[in-house]
């Protein structure tokens, strides 16, 4: 991991920068704990630039890409005393209880902002989509994949039409396979995840509807995506795999699973009580 400041780096090599590429460095100096939680299209969007700009500017300061750029970020900051990498509230030598209390607070907070964020119009339309919907596949690659893994086993006491696999390679051969009757739930708090990037991209040339359940409006999963869910939750990259995101998500997914049994009322008991009752036996 670098010990250099990212700002003495960024410093040093500006003069060689091209002028898109100084519009960003600019951006960053003045604004660099926000473009901690920035994705890469929040950050070309407000600089003006491509994405492409942005990928080339962290090249330009010898990082492989913008997540790097990101963590050298953070971590600079880290060392200022400006956050620290748990979370933007604990702090090192918080107590217990304040431990504890600040946590409940930093949880209930997703909570509130990612139930601010709730686009009615667009849940109710998610809901329409799973509904009549052949298959309902869900993705997601690290923590984001557990998540996946939860909707799945979630949805799966309801109906027989839901997926997850795994392993990155089975996720791309079942984009692979979708057919425009089938729904892609991606799960990405980044939305910059090459991964599911490359099944979004995929499952839409297939033809199938793309749900997303992200951070960002804007972001390269995104824009393949027919409609995206927010979660409210902060994280910064040295943050990753926050409950407080996973939270965020699991709650989106609660309620998309709350309306799907509303609105399948009939089956979705029957479905519930059959496997119910087929799991009875492994119980004492």
């Amino acid at each position: 991991m670098r010990t250099i400041s990212i700002f003495s780096t960024i410093h040093s090599k500006y003069n060689n920068l091209t002028n898109t590429e100084k519009k960003v460095a600019d951006y960053v100096l003045e604004n660099a704990k926000s473009v901690v939680y920035m994705s890469i299209t929040d950050l070309a969007d407000i600089c003006d630039v491509g994405e492409s700009s942005i990928f080339r500017f962290c090249k330009s300061l010898s990082y492989k890409g913008y997540q790097e750029f990101k963590i050298a970020l953070a971590h600079t900051i880290t060392v200022e005393n400006e956050i620290p990498q748990l979370t933007d509230h604990i702090l090192m030598d918080d107590t217990i209880e304040q431990v504890s209390s600040k946590v409940l607070s930093t949880n209930i907070s997703a909570l509130n902002e990612t139930y601010n964020l709730l686009d009615l119009q667009l849940m109710d339309k998610a809901i329409d989509y799973l509904i009549r919907a052949e298959r309902i596949i869900f993705y997601g690659v690290g923590s984001s994949l557990i998540t996946a893994l939860e909707a799945k086993i979630k949805f799966m006491r309801i109906t027989n039409k839901t997926e997850c696999s795994m392993d990155s390679h089975l996720q791309m051969m079942s984009a692979a396979l979708m057919t425009k009757r089938d729904v892609a739930v991606i799960i990405s708090y980044s939305g910059s995840t090459k991964d599911s990037i490359a099944i979004a991209r995929k499952a839409k040339e297939r033809g199938a509807t793309v749900i997303s359940i992200t951070r960002f409006v804007k972001s390269p999963l995104t824009s393949y995506s027919d409609l995206t869910l927010l979660c409210g939750a902060n994280e910064g990259p040295l943050q990753g795999g926050s409950l407080s995101a996973k939270i965020s998500q699991l709650y989106l997914l609660d309620v998309l699973y709350v309306e799907y049994f509303k609105r399948t009322k009939e089956e979705s008991i029957t479905n519930k009580e059959s496997t119910a009752t087929a799991v009875t036996e492994k119980l004492l």
